[in-house]
């Protein structure tokens, strides 16, 4: 799912070391043959999905100068960026991870340290 300019996710922001990410379609039946209903599907403890936006990363610090109380100070927050792109498929810890609802379809907000696994489609 790729962000357009008419697409509802556009006003999202995501903050800090977060991604949001909404869930692949679970297969619905077993290597056995079973039918699995939704519920059992979404209780695993693993998950998998596509990442739909991505927080900046991780805030650094910015070094306190005292020694010149009168210099502006520069208060442009720098940021090390995650290793996680919009558009990969991740295998993360649903434990980890916050389940939201908007505009009536079901996301999660995972934070970098929760997702075990990406997979990106890029050539080499």
């Amino acid at each position: 799912m790729k962000l357009t300019a008419d697409n509802k996710l556009r006003k999202l922001i995501i903050v800090g070391d977060r991604v949001l990410i909404k869930l692949r379609k679970a297969d619905e039946k077993t290597s056995a043959g079973l039918y699995l209903p939704p519920g059992v599907q979404e209780k695993e403890k693993v998950q998998q999905g596509y990442i739909i936006k991505t927080g900046p990363g991780y805030p650094i610090p910015s070094p306190v100068e005292e020694d010149e109380p009168w210099k502006e100070r520069d208060d442009q927050i720098k940021y090390i960026p995650l290793q996680a792109k919009e558009g990969d498929m991740a295998v993360f810890l649903v434990n980890g991870s916050f389940e939201v609802m908007y505009e009536g379809e079901k996301y999660y907000i995972v934070p970098q340290h929760s997702i075990l696994m990406l997979e990106r489609e890029e050539e080499l």
